[in-house]
């Protein structure tokens, strides 16, 4: 990991977070060069989609900020290029190896009544069990496909598409492209990655506005609030305190004074990006709000706890941008009360909380 090192152009990062930029190309087939009219375009985790013309042009128009642009086109591998600024760009997609998926399918452990077996261990542990979750619905679980390995003890999930999730809590349709889910059964923690695209829900004025409050609700004291702050360095005044893992003592944290000491963080200046390196395990509190009555019952803590607090540890330095998009995002790995805020409390990263 490189050293972190610390710029003060603080001045800078009002005018980034108001800035908008292209990023636009042409998706072609990469042994004939056809175009590829159709494919699907969008950024990783917002509501920023479109589909290619039949030249196999697109445009998208974008905040300032970090993204994941993932490329999809039936019987062709999925590409991601991570996209921060003005860009035009010629993709060339590959098609994928059926052979290779069909040897996978035969060879595998899938559990044909996967579903009744374990849905719901599925959907308390990606959609959630939090009151968003109780409010957010799969509406295709049988593109889901169950494996499980005896050995290491654990369920992987596949799916043949996307899966189609409504959230009537924060008034969002999900397009998620699943790549894996895995649960665990020895260590009880999961992990899970893919590609999500966001698109507004129809509704009365009334339920928008509902859903507005619930929005903002769930940005408050979220990974992608304490994300951005970090970024504008309002950590203190929005109420976050950090803690590190003390040396010789696996039980006791202490307070970081200073939060952007360069020892743990930097301004890259030749991008404006903001660098965070924590070598231990950090308490991550949100001094604003406290959990949710749920939260508490569910791990059996105390009615008086006062504050959201979170552990987080990273594998190496992560990179944040003015949206709070970070990278790499494999570098972090959430406990605590981040890790009961699953997919149906996530928030897309062009979300703005209401002045």
């Amino acid at each position: 990991m490189q050293k972190l090192f610390f710029v003060s152009v603080f001045s800078l990062f009002t005018l980034f977070s108001k800035a908008q930029f292209v990023v636009s190309g042409v998706i072609l087939d990469s042994a004939s060069k056809e175009p590829l009219s159709a494919a699907s375009v969008f950024c990783q985790n917002t509501t920023s989609g479109t589909y290619a013309n039949k030249k196999g042009e697109f445009s998208l128009t974008l905040k300032s900020g970090g993204y994941d642009l993932i490329i999809t086109y039936t019987g062709y591998q999925t590409q991601t290029i991570r996209v921060t600024d003005n860009n035009r760009l010629e993709i060339l997609m590959a098609k994928e190896d059926v052979s290779m998926n069909e040897v996978v399918v035969q060879s595998s452990n899938e559990v044909k009544n996967g579903w009744e077996k374990y849905g719901d261990l599925f959907i308390k542990n990606f959609i959630g069990t939090t009151p968003n979750a109780a409010k957010t619905t799969l509406l295709n679980p049988e593109v889901l496909k169950f494996f499980y390995y005896k050995k290491s003890n654990r369920v992987k999930v596949l799916t043949t598409e996307a899966l189609q999730i409504e959230n009537n809590a924060l008034g969002y349709n999900l397009h998620y492209q699943l790549d894996s889910f895995v649960y665990f059964y020895n260590t009880e923690s999961n992990s899970y990655r893919g590609y999500c695209l966001y698109s507004e829900m129809d509704g009365s004025d009334s339920l928008k506005t509902v859903w507005g409050i619930a929005r903002s609700k769930a940005y408050y004291g979220s990974k992608l609030q304490f994300l951005r702050s970090y970024y504008d360095s309002t950590l203190v005044e929005d109420g976050w305190t950090i803690d590190m893992l003390d040396e010789n003592n696996e039980k006791h944290f202490n307070k970081i004074s200073d939060v952007y000491d360069t020892t743990y963080y930097g301004v890259l200046d030749s991008t404006n990006e903001v660098e965070i390196w924590y070598p231990r395990k950090i308490s991550i509190t949100y001094t604003k709000k406290k959990p949710e009555v749920e939260y508490l019952k569910k791990f059996g803590l105390p009615k008086n706890v006062s504050t959201q607090i979170s552990y987080v540890e990273l594998k190496d330095a992560i990179v944040i941008q003015p949206n709070g998009y970070f990278y790499d995002q494999k570098n972090w790995i959430n406990q605590g009360y981040w890790s009961w805020k699953n997919l149906a409390d996530q928030l897309p990263y062009d979300y703005e909380p209401p002045k």
